[in-house]
Formats: structure tokens, sequence, C-alpha cells
């Protein structure tokens, strides 16, 4: 087991450097005080961890915010009377025996690159991104409008980064190593951000980076509900191909900056370093010195911008991904694991009304899935796997399709376009690459869909599996606000069954 302690040297006002992660700090660049850590590097165990340890050596999370319905994605039940079934049938899949939702042709001819879990389970039937990717046992609503509560756990990505940091004894890689895209999450619809991919105790510094997709809609996307009287030209329905991806961070600097404005700030940051230097009573800042001119050095090199170009790509190919933000955004998700990011997670993400957010079909349930989601999620997924595997990377890119929750196996006939409803008790996620199993199905629901039948997998066993194809030892514990080692996976186990 690996346990990663922070130092626990005070600062002038008597505050530790503990106490300075829940305050926060510098935003600028999103280095706040407890990058003034002197990072040690982190010692493994010698332990025996098998051959799929660090088989990954990266990572695309796909998540889709609102959560998909198990039926009409990887778990249909053709048997199951209508109610249940729904109007979406069943289709064949290169996998003998494995069937899938008959809208995702596309990924019926690449499901022998994939290990479908058709019987994850928890008891928080909620928008619980911070849940289901965090280690964090506990999770109530409270939590969902509060993404800096002291309660969070870290995300995964961000645990990842703060890790690796870590063994490398401070030491920053050339380009960020946990990105989010296309943009903060929540940051482009009618609600605040909610919580999910932040670092939490860690840190700010080991937030996401967050680039933002600039360019237009071409769509209008299907209501939520019947409530819903305004039409949008939802990205994630079409795009033109002239959108791009912007080396900036919205959730750092607020807009787009230009060069100039960047150097004016980053004179204003060391004159606040000078001040602090002048009052640290230790005067150990050259990790957070180095982490200052690394991230100027990130935005004004070309290299991310580079990486982030999907233009460079052939039309072909773009079209092949899907031209909608979710497609383009996995292609772009391609090109940074291929320049040497670490971690890079992809949201289908809300734009400009919530409501629940994208895959959160209480109503319109057919007319959105039909229109707009499965066709996306096709194109998208099956382009990315392929595209990996053509390139040679999938055995050592591990790829994460994963949500909050699934949906209630009897369909709700009442609103225009029916629904389905919250549900944690069983529903799918799908794994593929970097050690994980080729063509394998683990788990089962019974005839509704409803409850898992046999092998019950955690979204903590998820989270654990991966650091550990990762090659982090799910074990690792790090330090909470009041020094308390917390396991990175909580009480997740690394599952087998997946390799």
């Amino acid at each position: 087991m690996l346990r990663i302690l922070g130092s626990p040297t005070k600062l002038c006002d008597g505050l530790t450097r503990r106490d300075a992660l829940h305050i926060g700090g510098l935003g600028a660049f999103g280095l706040g005080l407890a990058n003034a850590w002197k990072l040690q590097s982190a010692v493994a165990a010698p332990e025996t961890f098998g051959p799929t340890f660090g088989k990954a050596k990266s990572c695309i999370l796909l998540f889709p915010y609102g959560s998909p319905p198990q039926h009409e994605t990887f778990d249909p039940k053709p048997e199951a009377p209508a109610e249940i079934q729904g109007e979406m049938k069943a289709i064949s899949t290169v996998v003998p025996g494995l069937n899938i939702c008959d809208h995702l042709p596309r990924l019926s001819a690449v499901m022998d690159k994939m290990t479908v879990v058709r019987s994850v389970t928890h008891p928080y039937p909620l928008h619980c991104v911070a849940y289901t990717t965090s280690g964090n046992p506990d999770y109530d609503v409270s939590l969902e409008t509060k993404p800096r509560d002291a309660r969070h756990w870290p995300y995964i990505g961000s645990v990842v980064d703060y890790v690796d940091r870590q063994r490398a004894g401070g030491i920053l890689p050339e380009l960020p190593q946990n990105i989010g895209l296309p943009w903060l999450l929540n940051s482009k619809s009618d609600i605040v951000p909610l919580a999910g991919p932040y670092a939490a105790f860690l840190g700010q510094n080991h937030d996401p980076f967050w680039p933002t997709f600039q360019g237009q809609g071409t769509k209008t996307g299907p209501h939520l509900s019947d409530a819903q009287t305004k039409d949008v030209l939802d990205p994630y329905a079409g795009v033109t191909p002239e959108g791009r991806f912007i080396a900036t961070d919205p959730a750092q600097f607020g807009e787009p900056l230009t060069l100039d404005r960047l150097q004016r700030r980053r004179s204003l940051l060391q004159q606040f370093d000078e001040q602090r230097r002048q009052a640290e009573r230790t005067g150990r800042l050259d990790a957070y010195d180095r982490q200052q001119q690394l991230a100027f050095s990130l935005l004004t090199s070309g290299r991310l911008q580079n990486a982030l170009d999907i233009q460079q790509e052939a039309p072909t190919l773009r079209d092949r991904y899907g031209m909608t933000l979710f497609g383009q955004s996995c292609l772009a998700a391609r090109r940074l694991v291929e320049a040497g990011s670490r971690f890079v997670t992809v949201f289908w993400d809300a734009y400009e009304i919530f409501a629940g957010c994208a895959w959160d079909t209480h109503a319109n349930h057919y007319p959105r899935l039909k229109q707009y989601l499965l066709p996306g999620m096709d194109l998208a997924v099956s382009a990315l796997l392929s595209d990996l595997d053509e390139r040679g990377l999938l055995d050592e890119t591990l790829v994460l399709w994963i949500s909050e929750h699934g949906r209630t196996p009897q369909i709700d006939s009442k609103p225009r376009g029916a629904g389905r409803h919250h549900w944690s008790r069983a529903y799918s996620v799908a794994l593929a690459g970097g050690g994980v199993a080729r063509g394998k199905v683990v788990g089962s629901t019974d005839s509704t869909g409803g409850d898992v039948a046999d092998t019950p997998v955690s979204p903590k066993d998820i989270l654990a599996t991966a650091f550990h194809l990762l090659g982090i030892d799910p074990h690792t514990t790090v330090p909470s606000l009041d020094g308390r080692p917390v396991p990175i996976a909580g009480t997740g186990a690394v599952r087998p069954e997946f390799f």
C-alpha cells in the first residue's frame, strides 16, 4: 500500500498547509497555496500486482451526464413486456450471445473490443457525478450543488495527477495530465457548475485543466420536456467543421486571455509571490515556482494547442467520429493521449438548458434517444475505439463509459415521448483497452433489468480497477483536510472479472 503525505509545516499566519488547501488561493493558474508543498516522491510497497498492473499508460473517461438507460444501450430485454422493453429492440453483435440496443449498429460491430458490465449498483439514484468518480463512500443531494464542499473526495483524474506528481518528485510533465472536455462542467447551461470533477482536499492545482470549445451548433436538440419552450441549437446535436478547442481554462481565467494580458497577469503573480516569499518562514517554495513557470509555459507554447487542433485531422475521420460536440471531443481526447496526456475526461454536458442534463430522459425519452443521444454515442464511441486500435493505442489506453446511475425498468407513459426515471439498483457501464478483456460481459440483471442477478459491481470497484490498470495501487491513501489517510478508491476492490 502507498501512503502519500503532505507537510504539516505552518505558514506565517499559523495556518498549516492542509488548512491552506481548504481555503484555496491563487486561481489564475489553478495554483493554490497547496502548491507550496515540497512534493515528495511516492514509494510503492514491494507487492506483486499481477500482469495487468500498469497496462494502461492513459485513460479516456466518457461521461454521459444525466445517465443513459440500460435497456436502450447495453442491457436490452427483448423478452420482457412492452412496458419494460419499450419501443426499441435488441440486435446481435460481433460477440456471439451479446446483444445491445438496435439503435447502436456501429457499436455492435466493435463490441469485440469492449467489456460490458451489466451489474453496477449503488444506493444513490441522484446526479451523483462526485460519488461515482471519487472514493467518497457517502452522498446526499446537498453535495450536488456544492462542488467545493469540504465533504467531497478528489476526482479520479485529480488523484492520478496528484500521485504521478508525487512520484515525479514535483517535476511536472510538458502537457497537462488531467484534462476535461469540452468545457468546465455545466458552465454553458442555465445552472451553476455542479459537483464532480474537482480535486477536493488535494487542492485546486489538481483540478482538471479545462480547454473550451468555440463553435456553432447546427441542429435543434429535442426538448427535455413539454415545459421547454425554447429551441436550442445544441452543439451536441451538430457543429460546424470550423469548431475548435482553445487552450485557455475558463475555470481559471473566466475568459480567453491574450498573450499581452497573460504577461500582465504573470507580473501580478510575480509580485504576489515576492510578498509571500518575504512572509514565508520556511522559504521552501521551489516546487511552487516550478509549477508557476510550467503553467505559464503550457499556455504560451504551441504543444497543447497543437494536440487540441482537431482540424489537423482528415475530414473523413472527423465525420467518422460524428460532427457533434461529443464526437469532436472524443477525437480531441485521442489526440491528447497520443500527445502524452495521462487522463482525459469527455462529458456529454448540458447546453443552455440543464433540466437534469442531456441524458436525463424523464420525458421525451424516445425522441431524444432516437434523434439525438444514441446516434451521437454510436458514432463517437465506435470511432474512438476503432481509431485507437488502428493506431496501436487501445491496448495502452483505458476507455471508460460510466454514468451516475441507470433508469427505471418500468416506462412512464404519461409524459410526451414517455420517460424512464432515476434508478441505481442496476445499470450498465462499458470498459475497453488498457488491460481490459475484449468481447466480455460481466454480471447480469433480472428479467426487467431492475436488479442485479449476479456479480454486483460498485462504482468504487470500477475506480479501483482503473487505478490498478493505470499502475496506481488502489489502496493508496492521501491526506484529508484534517490529515487522515483517505483511500483513493474508497471501499472499491480491483475486479479481475474485467481482465
